[in-house]
């Protein structure tokens, strides 16, 4: 068995002294720019060379080695019709492994069904990623108009319904800071001032559900709940959306109900009380 001096206490395995230093000499500047293009290029869904480089403000030629060199793995592929670059399969697989590694993904994804089958709207998850909703999984009605968010879709937090159903239970704090960085205006509808978005979140709070009320896309209603762990901790969020002709005002009490319910099995499932 291997000795170690007295003076240098054992390392984890596989991690160097500097693991949980995040200072700049313990990162690659080329890595990082190219980890840039794949968030740019996943944002835009697919654009040419041209305007990626005009969005990021990065010259043709550099953008054009890091999508050679992504698309040799298949993490990016290229449209030549088109002439556009987008997310390749390999990606996908690789995203996979973080689905894979939660169990929110399996516990959710026959209530998703099951909510869905019972609204008839589609029903979505989601949960916090850097400041917006990353959704994470989603059961689709077959009505001909439809919501659509595809898994690793990134929506506002401030004008979605999960988003502010995790808002509304974050602290007093965290919701100043999130609110510092700019509430975008997407609709007349939205909560793009503090003090709206704050007494729509006390409201939140109180019963239990929020309300996406055109507040990102005319014509669409989202209705939300939060998801707790074991600890009571609010981890992500469950929500049913669909357009306005059928998510009328007049439903929001039924579909309500129906999506607190189906997130609190799945809080349930996770461990909560």
């Amino acid at each position: 068995m291997a000795k170690y001096p007295e003076s240098e206490p054992r390392r984890q395995r596989g991690r160097p002294r500097a693991f949980n230093e995040k200072t700049e000499q313990n990162t690659i500047k080329s890595l990082d720019r190219a980890l840039c293009v794949l968030s740019e290029l996943a944002q835009i869904e697919g654009a040419t060379l041209s305007e990626l480089a005009q969005a990021m403000g990065e010259s043709p030629a550099t953008l054009y080695r890091v999508l050679t060199t992504f698309a040799l793995h298949g993490i990016v592929e290229a449209d030549e019709a088109a002439q556009t670059w987008h997310i390749g399969p390999e990606a996908y697989q690789i995203g996979s492994v973080f689905l894979r590694r939660t169990s929110l993904i399996d516990v959710s994804r026959p209530i998703l069904r099951a909510l869905m089958e019972q609204t008839g709207e589609t029903a979505n998850l989601g949960i916090e990623k850097n400041g917006a909703v990353l959704f994470v999984s989603q059961v689709e009605t077959q009505a001909p108009i439809r919501a659509f968010f595809a898994p690793g879709t990134l929506s506002a937090m401030h004008a979605s319904g999960i988003g502010k159903a995790l808002l509304a239970h974050m602290d007093e704090p965290q919701i100043n800071s999130f609110a510092a960085k700019g509430l975008e205006h997407f609709t007349e509808y939205t909560k793009s001032t503090l003090p709206d978005l704050t007494a729509d979140l006390a409201a939140i709070k109180s019963r239990g559900y929020s309300l996406d009320d055109q507040e990102r896309n005319l014509g669409m209603r989202c209705i939300a709940a939060p998801i707790r762990n074991a600890y009571g901790e609010v981890i992500a969020g469950l929500s049913v959306s669909g357009p306005t002709t059928r998510v009328t005002v007049e439903q929001v009490e039924t579909l309500s109900t129906a999506v607190m319910c189906a997130a609190n099995d799945v809080s349930r499932a996770l461990g909560a009380k």
